[in-house]
Parts: structure tokens; C-alpha cells; sequence
């Protein structure tokens, strides 16, 4: 017994402050909820399928996330354009070829395909329309779309070799969905650059190592014929097997080394309008250069972006490809490893991710028929994607390309003609291959001219020179005869 009942005091207040804790958190929750109108809550069924966006952009470019979805290059429409869409018509195909297994390094560009979508998911948040070429690709009015990955195997070369030749034909040969239209200035209609007469879609290809090359060419060569390559990468990738490997085997003697060796044996490329760019390997000797003058390339060096600067260099490449049709290929590795890690055979001294951008935006108005991006090994790439980012933003200037170049001309016209109406905006013009011959016979006739100029003012100066020694004996001679007779 507590004096003053403080027992039954302390119980009776402990059950108080029991029967007030309910209290108060059904106040604390009243409260929190009193300001909820629950008629705008989002019911659980607001969520429709298919997706329709809520906020659509000025631009039609809708709010949906960058990063949410199918991952597609660009966010581009999927479409299985093997399989149950291979009767959809379309204008450009983004492909990948994962296939890594003709690599001599670092293995990995197996996962390029992949890695190199999820580098493009930027390429539309604010439309895609490029600034220095004056053109939205997506918005050209030509169906562009991402038609998934050729199914390759990993365990036999020569047959993933084939895949990959079949799936890239069966795309470059499907209809397009745009017809190929009308001279820009004369209103005529334009006439395909291939050798059958069809008007092909181009194709992209998200590589894989560069072996890819060889059955891609192959696959060129049944639209194009003999096709002139423009080849950016740190390597020559000219080497004869017995060089590149030693060839142990047929099936090892085609890699990402001698790819363009077995090109030009299968006569696959245009000689002497092919060329390299960004070169900067190390050599077994300078037969490795006598080689690949053999394949049918001239070579840019890397260092060269020194000397003549990015006009030099898409100058060169315009003069040495002229007026064909081109195949365009590139190694990430031309591009700096301080900027592009993430590749198999990295070379320092590249060219900076600017550079590579700027030199492909001088390539306007060349009809490139297809293109690829090759030896992206996105597990040595940095936490920012820096290498599979480059590599997207490459293929944005190759498609911006794409798409301000239709694939034709006018009958009767050559190709740099039509490509000068369809693209006033082209950094260099490509002199005809008439213009060039005549620009060598007007040097050569310059220089017999000043040569006779110059060998008759030496004749002159030499008569000059002896008519007045001749003149002055004279005038010795008469004046010592005037002195004896003196």
C-alpha cells in the first residue's frame, strides 16, 4: 500500500496514455491525408497498353524516357526484318553482326551490337535534327528502322562467315519504302547508282570485329559490283594471312587483319579509289605497304591531321574516291583510346571523337551505299559509356549523310554531278576524273612553256654576255692599233 493510493494512480494513468498513442496516430494520419482529394488519385487500370504519351512535344518527340523501353538504336522502330517482317519495305537498316571470334587481341565486340544501342538512346531526347549538316534524319521522310542482330554462331568461323553474308543480303536487297524521287534543280527523275538497276536500301552494321567486313563486301558486290572503301581505322587490315596469324588453317587465314586482302583477291574493291584513314600502326617492314598498294588502298596517316587539318583530309578522300559509289567502314580504334577505350586492338595518337565527326560531315553528298562501325568491346569501356556513345554519335553523322544524298543520278550525268545538286552544302567538291586529267595536261603544258622561257633567256643572256666581250677586244684592239701608229 502506497501512501495516497499512488499505486492505483500510476495504473490508471499508464492505461490513459495506452488508449491516447491510437489516438494520436489516427490523428497524425488524418492530418497527413487532409489535404488528398481522392477523386484526382490515378486509378491502378490508368496505365493503357499499347502506351500512348501524355505530353507529346512540339515536335511530335514525346516525353517518354530515354532510358526506358526496348533498347533500339535511336529509339528506333524494331522490326524482325528476318523473320516475321521480311516482306517490310524500308529505307535504311540498322543490323548487328555480333561476332568477335576473328579478333588477334582483346575479344568482346561480340556485345558491340547491343552496347553501341545503348550508346545511341541520346541521339532523339531533343528531336535529332544536326546543326552542321542542316538535316533531321529521322525526319527526312525516309523509314529508317532496327531490324534486331543476324543470328551468328560462335563456333564455326567460316559458317557465321556465310550468316552474316546472308542476312545483309536478303536486307540490301528488299524493296525500299521511299521511290528514289527527282533531280533537285531539273526536276528529272534520278536512275540508281547500282550495276543491276534497282534502287537498294542502305545498311548499317553494328559490328563485330572487322572480319565482318569480308562477307558484308560480298554482299555489296551482288548490288555494286566492285565498290570503293573508305576505311577509317589505326590499322591497315591489308596483311597477307602468312603475315597477319601465319594462317594455320584456312579458317583462321580470314580475321580481322586480312580481311581486305581477301577482298581485294576476290575482287571485291574498286583499286585505287579505295583509302585508309587515321592509319598509325607499327609494321612487320615496308613490304607491308607495297601490299597494300597492291590491294588497291592509298593510306592518310593519322599524323597528317597536323599538317593538312580535317579540309586536307576530306579533300584527299574525295579526290582518291571521285564519282563512285562507296562503302563506308569504321574502326572505333581510329578514334583516340582517350576517348574510345573500348575496342580490341586500341592504338594511341588517334583522332579526337570531334574530328572523326567533322571529316565524315565532309563526306556530304558522296553516294554511300552502306556503312558499318566495328570493334566496340563495350567491357573495357568507362562507367560513362564514353566508347559506345561515340561510336552512336558517329553513326548519327554517317545517317545525317545518308540522308541528304539520295542514291542516284541523272542519266547521262555522272554520280558527283548529281551529288552536287542533291548537296550544295558538301565541304569540298570531287573533281571529275576528266577535270583531273586536264588539270595534269595544263600543268604539264605550264611547265614545258616556262622550261623553253627559261632556256631562251639563258641563250640570251649568253649572246649578251659574248657580244659585248667580243666589243671590247674590238675596242682594245683599235685603240692599241691608234697608241703604235702614234
Amino acid at each position: 500500500m502506497v501512501e495516497g493510493g499512488g499505486i492505483s494512480t500510476h495504473l490508471v494513468r499508464l492505461h490513459v496514455r495506452s488508449l491516447q498513442k491510437p489516438i494520436a496516430l489516427a490523428s497524425i494520419s488524418v492530418v497527413a491525408h487532409d489535404g488528398h482529394d481522392h477523386d484526382i488519385q490515378m486509378p491502378l487500370d490508368y496505365v493503357k497498353y499499347p502506351y500512348q504519351a501524355v505530353y507529346p512535344g512540339d515536335n511530335e518527340v514525346t516525353a517518354d524516357s530515354i532510358f526506358s523501353g526496348i533498347t533500339t538504336f535511336a529509339k528506333l522502330p524494331w522490326v524482325q526484318c528476318l523473320g516475321k517482317d521480311k516482306t517490310t519495305p524500308f529505307d535504311v537498316a540498322f543490323i548487328g553482326a555480333p561476332f568477335d571470334t576473328g579478333t588477334s587481341y582483346r575479344p568482346g565486340a561480340r556485345f558491340g551490337p547491343a552496347g553501341i544501342r545503348a550508346g545511341s538512346r541520346r541521339l532523339t531526347l531533343y528531336g535529332g535534327y544536326n546543326v552542321p549538316l542542316e538535316v533531321n534524319p529521322f525526319r527526312s521522310g525516309l523509314k529508317i528502322v532496327d531490324c534486331g542482330d543476324i543470328p551468328v554462331t560462335p563456333y564455326d568461323n567460316k559458317y557465321a562467315i556465310k550468316q552474316i553474308e546472308d542476312g545483309h543480303k536478303e536486307l540490301l536487297h528488299r524493296p525500299t519504302f521511299s521511290p528514289l524521287g527527282n533531280d533537285s534543280l531539273t526536276g528529272k527523275p534520278l536512275v540508281p547508282v547500282s550495276i543491276d538497276g534497282k534502287h537498294h536500301p542502305r545498311v548499317i552494321t553494328l559490328g563485330g570485329d572487322h572480319t565482318i567486313v569480308l562477307p558484308l563486301l560480298r554482299s555489296i558486290y551482288s548490288a555494286y559490283g566492285a565498290i570503293s572503301v573508305i576505311h577509317f581505322d589505326s590499322h591497315l587490315d591489308t596483311w597477307k594471312p602468312s603475315v597477319f596469324g601465319g594462317a594455320p588453317s584456312d579458317q583462321a587465314a580470314i580475321n580481322h587483319g586480312t580481311y581486305f586482302y581477301w577482298a581485294s583477291q576476290e575482287g571485291l574493291i574498286a583499286n585505287g579509289s579505295s583509302i585508309h584513314g587515321a592509319i598509325r600502326t607499327t609494321l612487320s617492314g615496308p613490304a607491308d605497304y607495297a601490299n597494300d598498294d597492291a590491294s588497291g588502298f592509298q593510306r592518310i596517316e593519322a599524323r597528317e591531321i597536323d599538317t593538312i587539318g580535317t579540309d586536307g583530309i576530306i579533300k584527299k578522300i574525295r579526290e582518291t574516291v571521285g564519282d563512285l559509289p562507296v562503302y563506308l567502314s569504321i574502326d572505333i580504334d581510329s578514334i583516340d583510346p582517350a576517348f574510345a577505350p573500348a575496342t580490341g586492338t586500341p592504338e594511341t595518337g588517334g583522332w579526337s571523337t570531334r574530328e572523326l565527326r567533322t571529316i565524315l560531315r565532309g563526306l556530304d553528298g558522296l553516294h554511300i551505299v552502306s556503312a558499318d562501325i566495328v570493334e566496340v568491346a563495350p567491357a573495357y569501356d568507362t562507367n560513362a559509356e564514353l566508347t559506345t556513345m561515340a561510336a552512336a554519335d558517329v553513326l548519327y553523322e554517317v545517317l545525317s549523310v545518308m540522308a541528304k544524298t539520295p542514291l542516284g543520278k541523272l542519266e547521262g550525268l555522272n554520280s558527283a554531278q548529281t551529288s552536287s545538286r542533291c548537296s550544295p552544302r558538301s565541304t569540298v567538291q570531287s573533281p571529275t576524273r576528266e577535270e583531273h586529267v586536264l588539270t595534269l595536261l595544263l600543268r604539264l603544258v605550264t611547265w614545258i612553256v616556262l622550261r623553253a622561257l627559261i632556256l631562251e633567256i639563258k641563250t640570251f643572256g649568253s649572246l649578251l654576255t659574248y657580244d659585248r666581250t667580243e666589243t671590247s677586244r674590238s675596242f682594245e684592239l683599235a685603240r692599241s692599233q691608234a697608241d703604235f701608229h702614234m
